[in-house]
């Protein structure tokens, strides 16, 4: 059960470092005026988003359910869990919108203004924070 709480919490890590890493890259990407910057971060974000977020949310996912199955009654019974599964959800959410985000990049449309994205940046922050003080401290 450690190494696959170890696991659940490096993939986590992970995952979170490309979901603020890939926004940052936006803001840059939105702020690039010539072919080739934007051509190299078309290929930076994709991936950023192949080659570790995606893998490390899949761990994330695979190491909470082997954890789940442990104490299947108890986590389905706790509020901070549900809110915990909830709030992944949301980040799962976010995550597939960064690629439809990439998406309009790589095509040159429907960008924002690179101060969208710098807000765009921070919800992930507010989420991880909700997930570990609903994970350390179980106010529910």
């Amino acid at each position: 059960m450690l190494w696959i709480k170890a696991f659940h919490i490096i993939s986590m890590i992970t995952w979170f470092a490309g979901i603020f890493y890939l926004p940052r890259l936006f803001v840059y990407h939105a702020q690039a005026s010539d072919t080739l910057g934007q051509d190299r971060f078309v290929v930076m974000e994709e991936k950023l988003y192949r080659i570790i977020m995606t893998p490390s949310a899949f761990v994330t996912i695979a190491c909470g359910i082997a954890l789940v199955t442990i104490d299947t009654q108890f986590y389905l019974s706790s509020t901070w869990f549900l809110l915990k599964i909830f709030l992944v959800a949301l980040v799962l959410v976010y995550q597939v919108y960064c690629k439809i985000l990439m998406r309009q990049f790589a095509t040159r449309s429907g960008i924002k203004s690179h101060k969208y994205y710098r807000v765009f940046n921070e919800v992930p922050v507010l989420m991880l924070i909700s997930i570990i003080i609903l994970v350390v401290v179980k106010p529910f």
